[in-house]
């Protein structure tokens, strides 16, 4: 037992410091990126000068996507196996489908409200780009025949090459319920051999987290460098409605959390602060995802439900992305002087239901999304182009939200399933078959 608490003291401490040192890696990065965009010559001397910076980011994203493939692979496949039958594993989907379902539609709907209600593009009397415009964004594929066809993979190779979540979660599945079903003289090497995997790569994760502080410094410092923080002043009324609502957001996910978790929820996001601040300056939910399945593990989710609910959540839970959505589409309504009626809105928020499944957790998959819903109602694509600007600052918000509310649905899921630890994970409890690792997991913690 001394050990025990030995170890959880040390592991607090790491998170302590991982957490401290990041947030003064996010509070130079403004303070150094506002004094180079003062002194750049020119628009172009800035985006040269965040070159540099964003090298760095650049590098540790890298590392971050080369770990997500084959840890999602390793914790969905223990998880399911470890469950033992698919109706164990079928209740778990529900749950979580339940959760991610009901998710979606509040935070598109709060999105819609938010915009109605505040008119952030009302009046904004900036050039509107012209039709022709070009975005850069490849959205015209993007419709529900592609999304269905695209979710099952001809090749997992492929599939893990590219970083298709959805694509890698769909084969897990497929391969830890064959593992579940087999004889156990084959499936307990396989079973070992996947949690071995785990363990790796939550030791390479350890590692790589150490990178985070340097940067969260250099990705805020890039986008300071070049939009400056008077950006924020420009586009006050959009930026401010968006968080406005997020803070609405938040208020209900923890308000969902606290039903399904009683006051352990505190404890939660004590923990998430980390992998929330990764996502939060980093703009990209892949940087935290393995994170995210450390502080999970260490709340007491059990790891077999971890490592299939979250990956889960990375395609069909993206609260913060939704909202977004929401706002730029009537934003560049409003910025057009084109009126969408009640109906219209409602029908919008149906097609968004389907298109932001399965987009990738990196920066501006979102804006795909949107590009190509905006035409179907008569609103040009190029007018995405209105808040391409302050896209990485708004990025911010819907990326840590997104992590906020896959932590909250998958320990809720845990809670209502009865896979929930009473006390947490200990940190030198052993990792068995189909277990992941929590001890080199606490360890990374």
């Amino acid at each position: 037992m001394k050990k025990s608490s030995t170890a959880s003291g040390d592991t607090a401490a790491r998170s302590g410091r991982l957490t401290l040192y990041t947030g003064i890696g996010l509070a130079l990065g403004i303070l150094v990126g506002a004094v180079l965009h003062g002194q750049a010559a020119s628009p172009e001397a800035a985006k040269e000068i965040a070159g540099s910076f964003t090298l760095v980011t650049d590098i540790f994203l890298r590392l971050i996507k080369m770990i997500i493939a084959p840890l999602v692979f390793a914790t969905i496949v223990s998880g399911i196996a470890s469950f033992g039958d698919t109706r164990t594993v079928g209740r778990v989907a529900a749950l979580a489908m339940a959760w991610f379902l009901t998710a979606s539609v509040v935070s598109l709907s709060l999105g819609f409200l938010v915009a109605n209600l505040f008119q952030p593009g009302a009046g904004l009397n900036l050039p509107l780009p012209d039709a022709a415009a070009q975005t850069g964004l490849k959205a015209a594929s993007l419709n529900v025949r592609d999304f269905l066809t695209h979710v099952f993979p001809t090749s997992i190779v492929s599939a893990m090459a590219t970083n298709e979540v959805l694509q890698i979660l769909v084969f897990s599945i497929f391969f830890g319920s064959g593992l579940s079903v087999i004889d156990r003289r084959y499936a307990e090497p396989m079973i070992h051999l996947i949690d071995g995997l785990a363990r790796v790569m939550f030791a390479v994760t350890d590692t790589v987290m150490k990178l985070a502080p340097l940067a969260v410094f250099a990705a805020i410092a890039a986008v300071v460098t070049v939009q400056g923080l008077g950006v924020l002043v420009d586009y006050g009324k959009f930026i401010g409605s968006f968080y406005l609502g997020l803070a609405v957001l938040w208020t209900v996910l923890i308000g969902a959390g606290w039903l399904a978790l009683g006051g352990g929820v505190v404890r939660l996001l004590d923990l998430l602060r980390s992998p929330m601040i990764v996502a939060f300056s980093t703009a990209s939910s892949e940087a935290a995802f393995p994170r995210t399945i450390e502080v999970l593990e260490k709340f007491g989710v059990k790891s077999r439900v971890t490592g299939f609910v979250l990956p889960l959540g990375y395609s069909f839970n993206l609260d913060g992305s939704m909202m977004y959505q929401a706002m730029a589409a009537l934003f560049i309504a409003q910025a057009y002087g084109i009126e969408l009626s009640v109906a219209e809105q409602f029908t919008m928020l149906l097609v968004m239901m389907v298109t932001s499944k399965g987009i990738a957790g990196v920066p501006r998959a979102s804006l795909v999304v949107v590009a190509a819903t905006v035409p179907m109602f008569g609103l040009p694509a190029a007018g995405i182009l209105l808040i391409m600007g302050v896209d990485q600052i708004l990025d911010m918000g819907r990326t840590v939200t997104n992590v906020l509310g896959n932590g909250l649905a998958t320990a809720a899921v845990a809670q209502w399933q009865g896979e929930m630890e009473p006390d947490g994970v200990p940190a030198d409890a052993p990792a068995g078959p189909g277990i992941a690792p929590t001890a080199t997991a606490a360890t990374a913690a």
